[in-house]
């Protein structure tokens, strides 16, 4: 062999050899990434029996709404300035200490907006059904506690520590389900008494999360790094508190217009699909960060399909396991739980169609598209609650209810997918 092909050779094994590479690097983050899937969902679940068995069916309902609608509010923290950070924390590590620094000054001015905010919500929806005392308290925790875990989820993630990263997954999962099963045990079994708990859990997790797993660097107030990428993340907040909005609309219109006993079934019933985009979420976060860096990743439309498909399969899979399970043992989940039980197989095709529109959403934010997928995520949000109120109004039989939520989720997806794949033909912004 020439010299020639001697080195024509060698260029070839070393291509394969950073091709195997690299797909071998892809499957142990993900391995690592979805470690921390696993365990949350299993934490998820001992808190989800823990506590809908305890609090009555519609104070459960009333929980989840609140719930819902707190970590939508939580979205207008720092005004959005979340995005940023998991960028700089992407791309150019360096700057996580000055990023944070911005995010901690502007969560102090975003405090203003965020408790008006929260007044409001509570006066359209909750003012005649939960004390607002303890509206307060869960809106407290979602948006104060929380939300800076999440935080310190999204940079580790951003740094590629995906195992850092999944193992505060579950220990704030664990810690969760702890104060689940104290408030199980305690003597009180109310919203009230549960609120505290709640906060307590969610307390705790802050100070392990900023503790032990946030990265150490020096903080730094650049204010004009800040302003430059401050419309961004305000339509990035937008755009998360309208998606937050349209995914859990339902919750709040089911409480206001069916009262919270169906409120309560509902909410059961939507915890276990929220349990199947558990592990989906993963995957979606690790296509965004291989998005940011190559926009083009999903240029062929097999490739789209192929994805979409897989993701339709497991949220299927998963609640048809769960559904099974409940049809053939339906207390296995507990007695709150078995009255929503014959209910569940009804909803199979939700979480698929769920799980993609939240995908689809991902997909603009990982090419710089915040402002349009503001405006879709804003048309989704109006086009589901018109569609919510109008099954709530046809149907008044539960098992009819829900069962119409499958036509009503896949109308949603079909709108999602033509504005999101249409809006994906421009270019996509440089980060």
């Amino acid at each position: 062999m020439t010299q020639a092909g001697d080195i024509t050779q060698q260029g070839r094994l070393a291509r394969l050899g950073s091709f195997v590479a690299e797909r071998k690097g892809l499957v142990r983050d993900y391995l690592s990434a979805i470690s921390g899937a696993g365990g949350r969902l299993v934490f998820s679940l001992v808190y989800f029996i823990a506590l809908a068995n305890t609090l009555s069916i519609a104070e459960f309902g009333m929980f989840a709404t609140a719930s819902a609608a707190g970590v939508m509010l939580s979205r207008i923290l720092a005004f959005g300035f979340i995005s940023a950070l998991y960028r700089t924390a992407t791309i150019r590590p360096n700057l996580i200490g000055t990023f944070t620094a911005g995010f901690l000054l502007l969560a102090i001015l975003s405090l203003p907006l965020l408790a008006a905010a929260s007044y409001g919500v509570y006066l359209v929806f909750f003012s005649g059904t939960v004390a607002l005392a303890a509206f307060v308290a869960i809106v407290f925790a979602e948006s104060l506690l929380w939300r800076p875990v999440e935080v310190a989820m999204i940079v580790n993630n951003g740094l590629g520590r995906f195992g850092k990263a999944a193992a505060l997954a579950i220990l704030t999962a664990a810690l969760r389900a702890l104060g689940a099963l104290a408030f199980m045990f305690s003597s009180t079994h109310t919203l009230e008494a549960w609120a505290w708990f709640y906060i307590g859990a969610n307390a705790v997790s802050l100070a392990v999360a900023f503790g032990i797993f946030y990265p150490r660097q020096r903080l730094r107030l650049r204010t004009e790094l800040y302003w430059r990428r401050l419309a961004d993340s305000i339509y990035v907040a937008g755009a998360e508190v309208l998606f937050y909005l349209q995914m859990e609309f339902d919750k709040l219109l089911v409480l206001a217009i069916g009262g919270p006993h169906l409120a309560g079934l509902y909410a059961i019933i939507m915890r276990l699909v929220d349990l199947t985009a558990i592990p989906i979420r993963t995957f979606s976060m690790m296509l965004v960060q291989r998005m940011m860096r190559t926009p083009q990743l999903l240029a062929r439309l097999s490739v789209r399909l192929g994805i979409e498909g897989g993701i339709f399969a497991v949220s299927t899979l998963g609640l048809l396991a769960l559904g099974l399970l409940l049809h053939f043992f339906p207390n296995a989940l507990g007695r709150n739980v078995s009255e929503a039980a014959p209910l569940v197989l009804l909803a199979l095709c939700v979480p698929g169609l769920r799980n993609l529109v939240e995908y689809q959403a991902e997909l603009l934010f990982a090419r710089g598209q915040t402002l349009v997928r503001a405006v879709n995520l804003a048309l989704l949000a109006g086009l589901k609650a018109l569609l919510l109120v109008a099954v709530l109004k046809e149907f008044d039989q539960t098992p009819q209810l829900v069962l119409s939520l499958n036509g009503a989720f896949l109308l949603l997806y079909l709108v999602s997918a033509l504005l999101t794949y249409c809006a994906m033909r421009r270019p996509a912004k440089a980060i």
